[in-house]
């Protein structure tokens, strides 16, 4: 957030001055350093450097003199961004809520420098090692011309030490295996040599493709969506206690432990749903 802000602020200025930096200008007015301000978001302190010109006429519309609070204005501007408006539609949108006069260029380089970081984002270099990767998609509105709703693939991975965070995405109208296929191949020109661990759901084709690019990997299917499988398939009334029991299952400590409350659930529920206990047997 901290670079994109300041990427934006420099892009501002070279719009206000109507030059991009080096070049020559009859422009009376001209760059002159920064200065230091910090930032207080709901993200943390950030450390903005204010660009400012010689003539001191440069006012950011998104970060404004004197202001050291909040960023609820450019977290709007993307959020309207998100739901498939214009440019256009955008500046009057902010100007109507906040008050604050935004051109469409100010507007568009919030946007641009947002993507350019989530480009970066996404092709950064990979550990060569991860004790596990979980891999799922979600649905969510998606803007290409229209609106639509699309699902992203998206991989979280966690290191050797603990750390765990987003890997990449991708996106496709729905989720399929090529999909996944097509992610895993480019996590490992990123850098990504052997996964312990992949949890995964029951997605048709998943296995394969990580058996394929992964062939040293354990797979587990995710106990989530084994979950909500069983909860699926069994009455309203049913849905809580069964669900209490299976968590019972995957919660134990051993081995030994597991096999015994899962004789234990199949015991309990196998006559009633025959289906649910031979899918987990």
């Amino acid at each position: 957030m901290e670079n994109a802000i300041n990427d934006i602020l420099k892009s501002e200025l070279t719009v206000f001055l109507d030059y991009e930096k080096y070049d020559r200008s009859e422009n009376s007015n001209s760059r002159n350093g920064y200065y230091n301000r910090d930032y207080n978001t709901k993200y943390g302190v950030l450390n903005l450097r204010i660009p400012r010109d010689r003539q001191g006429d440069f006012d950011s519309p998104l970060v404004p003199k004197y202001q050291r609070n909040d960023l609820a204005t450019t977290n709007t501007v993307i959020d309207l961004f998100n739901s498939g408006m214009t440019n256009s539609d955008i500046v009057k949108t902010v100007e109507s809520i906040y008050g604050k006069k935004y051109s469409r260029q100010t507007v568009s380089n919030i946007t641009k420098e947002i993507v350019a970081h989530v480009e970066a984002f996404k092709n950064r270099p990979l550990n060569k090692q991860y004790a596990v990767v979980y891999t799922d998609a979600t649905v969510i509105p998606l803007r290409r011309d229209t609106v639509s709703k699309e699902a992203v693939h998206i991989a979280i991975g966690i290191t050797l030490e603990g750390t765990k965070g987003i890997l990449g995405y991708s996106i496709a109208p729905t989720e399929s295996a090529t999909t996944w296929r097509e992610l895993f191949e480019e996590f490992k020109t990123r850098g990504m040599e052997e996964v312990a661990l992949f949890c995964t759901d029951g997605l048709t084709g998943v296995e394969n493709a990580i058996e394929d690019t992964f062939p040293m990997a354990k797979i587990q299917r995710c106990l989530v969506h084994v979950s909500r499988n069983i909860v699926a398939k069994v009455r309203v009334n049913d849905r809580s206690e069964i669900a209490q029991d299976f968590k019972r299952v995957y919660n134990c400590e051993t081995e030994k432990a597991a096999s015994e409350e899962l004789e234990e659930f199949i015991s309990k529920w196998g006559k009633k749903y025959l289906k649910v206990a031979k899918s987990l047997e």
